[in-house]
């Protein structure tokens, strides 16, 4: 393995251990959840994307796409950041400043506080290994 490699493995494992499958199990249930109702299906599948980044998250990135468009769209995303969206985002907020508090947090609450922004829009992006 080349040192960079390392080092990404290293970080996800600690990542994994200390949060990040906490993170990752809130994501897949509220994934689950969601896809109870029809409606509800492309929320939850997008959920379930997050919930695969939060167990894996160094090496990965979110690549924001062009969406279709149109008034379902745009409406979904409405309804995703009211109700679910927001919530999200400000819980990684609140968790990455708490992260930023010690010293051997700090990579982990810059990765943290770049989550803040996935759920807002949520059907705008997929998600890519580096």
């Amino acid at each position: 393995m080349l040192p960079f490699e390392t080092m990404k493995f290293l970080g996800n494992i600690i990542w994994l251990l200390f949060g990040g499958l906490a993170t990752a199990i809130e994501y897949f249930a509220s994934g689950f959840a969601l896809m109870l109702t029809i409606i509800g299906i492309p929320f939850g599948l997008q959920a379930m994307k997050l919930g695969v980044l939060a167990l894996w998250p160094f090496g990965s990135r979110v690549v924001r796409t062009e969406m279709a468009g149109g008034c379902l769209s745009t409406l979904m995303n409405i309804i995703w950041v009211v109700f679910f969206g927001i919530w999200i985002a400000l819980t990684h907020m609140l968790f990455g400043l708490l992260l930023f508090i010690t010293i051997i947090g700090i990579p982990w609450a810059g990765s943290t506080l770049n989550w803040r922004e996935l759920p807002l829009p949520l059907l705008a992006g997929r998600l890519s290994r580096c």
